[in-house]
């Protein structure tokens, strides 16, 4: 009888209610560090804690390395500030009043207001092309005003600061990446003071954040810290998820910076970036790339006695099916490619002229040939395949698909079949089109389709890329069922609730059938771009190139 007891009033002291001056209801909640004190939202029967320090970012010549423990306090944290990111160039419509720092690992928590205990968690990790964005850059409150689900967002190092990948020890690559395992580490430990259950996290990201979440599935420091993942447009075989060649990304972005130095070695050059604040170490744009990637990214480490957070490449990792095959959502949306004119500027028309002229600077990087001719006949062969013999401003959609697929549609269903082929027989697969009034037409025509992240804009209610506002009736009604939808996939690890009028969705099979179609009708489809994966699947069958880690440096040099 005492245990019971004494378990009751353990539960009292972790989430304390009261009420302050200006009448919103707060909650303190004791947590590893020390307790911090949340609000009531205005709008929605939630308690919100921003910017809990979940991990500290090392500074000085360790700027570059895994992130170290958080800060400790004895009075009440209280978790209101909504203004930290990490240094980044800029974030479309969102930066205009943010407080960019160096020391910016910070989480947001979103908790129903509700007594319940063991509530599902979503960790959700944010896009921006692994250069730009904010923990804080969606709207998590509607889902959690189901009191269905607690949602962590959270800030990560970006850009230089988090991705350059030198193997040295100083640079060791994938910081990143180490602050988002550092932030599930830091959900497990502290989440169920919130009311959450730390063995019931389903990873969700959207864009680089999609292939974040995918590459932490295959990540061996992450294990045993999620159970689901729902990955929205990205796939961890893409070549933006892993850099291909991280010194000679790490030169091309020294000249970003202008720095046109021919470097003598990686010390000179970890030199280089060391010698730079982290405001301008981040300054410049890296996200106009014809060849498929972000520049900076992931990487695969080399072993130099620490944790790695990817130890080989991701595609070497799922055909060893060392990894845990949890149930997974995965999809993106029918016009991925549109994103090179929403993001990019509206930029078609060069990007063709250039494309007609030479072909071969626009083939994914993750792509090796022996020569020259090699190259240029592949380039041909694609060519043809998507524009026929010339490309001109009539072959726009031929230009959306080629960018959709090389990206991000070709990536998600060669991993899907690498799955399968070992033995990871739980992902459902969807595509969705919903358009509506509120969307934007295809440059040169008056045809519609869904552009890149608008599947996670409609779930979480905000639009990063494009800042449009979705309100009309039937936007609202798909906003609804794709809610359903991910709670429900949450919740049980299924995507269709029961009784929900819904099709049955089965896990998907061979040749990437069935798959859910997310349009102005929800319909079971067969298989998803069947001839054009095929295609890509003879083109990597033959060139494929595994990213490296970066070669192991030579003795430093002393000087005399």
């Amino acid at each position: 009888m005492r245990a019971v007891v004494s378990c009751v009033v353990l539960v009292c002291v972790l989430r304390v209610r009261t009420a302050l001056g200006d009448g919103r209801p707060s909650r303190v909640v004791n947590i590893d560090q020390g307790p911090v004190r949340g609000y009531r939202d205005p709008d929605y029967d939630v308690f919100t804690f921003h910017s809990i320090p979940y991990a500290t970012a090392p500074t000085g010549t360790d700027r570059f390395k895994a992130p170290q423990p958080p800060p400790v306090w004895q009075e009440p944290l209280e978790a209101v500030n909504k203004d930290i990111i990490c240094p980044q160039f800029i974030f479309p419509h969102k930066l205009k009043d943010q407080n960019a720092q160096e020391d910016c690992l910070i989480a947001n928590i979103y908790v129903p207001d509700t007594d319940a205990n063991n509530i599902p968690v979503v960790v959700y990790v944010h896009s921006g092309g692994y250069a730009m964005g904010f923990g804080d850059m969606v709207n998590p409150r509607p889902l959690v005003n189901t009191k269905k689900v607690i949602i962590v967002t959270f800030n990560y190092r970006l850009a230089g600061h988090g991705f350059l990948c030198l193997g040295t020890e100083d640079i060791p690559g994938n910081a990143g990446s180490k602050d988002q395992v550092a932030l599930l580490r830091w959900v497990r430990k502290n989440i169920a003071n919130f009311g959450g259950n730390p063995d019931d996290v389903t990873l969700i990201g959207s864009s680089a954040g999609s292939s974040s979440v995918d590459l932490l599935m295959l990540s061996k420091m992450s294990r045993g810290l999620f159970n689901k993942v729902v990955p929205e447009s990205g796939a961890n075989v893409a070549a933006f998820s892993t850099q291909p060649d991280p010194i000679h990304a790490a030169k091309v972005y020294a000249k970003l910076l202008g720095n046109n130095k021919n470097f003598k070695d990686v010390y000179e050059l970890e030199d280089f970036f060391k010698s730079l604040s982290v405001v301008k170490l981040n300054s410049v744009f890296t996200l106009n790339n014809t060849d498929a990637t972000a520049l900076l990214g992931p990487c695969v480490e080399r072993d130099m006695g620490h944790e790695m957070f990817l130890d080989d490449s991701p595609v070497n990792i799922i055909k060893s099916g060392d990894y845990p095959k949890v149930p997974m959502l995965y999809g993106f949306s029918n016009m991925e490619g549109l994103i090179r004119v929403g993001l990019m500027g509206s930029q078609v028309k060069g990007d063709m002229e250039m494309m007609e002229k030479n072909f071969s600077n626009f083939l994914p990087a993750d792509l090796a040939f022996e020569n020259e001719d090699e190259r240029n006949k592949v380039a041909n062969k694609i060519k043809k395949f998507y524009f026929g013999n010339k490309i001109d401003e009539e072959d726009v959609f031929d230009y959306i698909n080629y960018f959709s697929d090389t990206f991000f549609t070709y990536a998600t269903l060669r991993a899907i079949n690498l799955h399968l082929n070992n033995g990871h027989n739980n992902i459902y697969l969807y595509e969705y089109s919903f358009t509506d009034i509120n969307t934007i037409p295809v440059p040169y025509t008056k045809v519609y389709g869904a552009s890149h992240y608008t599947q996670s804009a409609a779930i979480w209610g905000e639009d990063p890329i494009y800042n449009i506002e979705k309100t009309c009736d039937e936007y609202e009604k798909m906003r609804n069922i794709m809610r359903d939808i991910w709670i429900n996939f949450i919740t049980t690890g299924k995507p269709v609730p029961e009784g929900s009028g819904l099709p049955e969705w089965p896990a998907v099979g061979r040749k990437w059938s069935p798959h859910m179609s997310l349009g102005r009708a929800v319909e079971l489809r067969g298989s998803l771009l069947k001839e054009r994966a095929l295609f890509w699947e003879e083109i990597y069958a033959r060139h494929y190139r595994s990213p490296q880690p970066a070669p192991t440096p030579p003795p430093k040099r002393t000087e005399l």
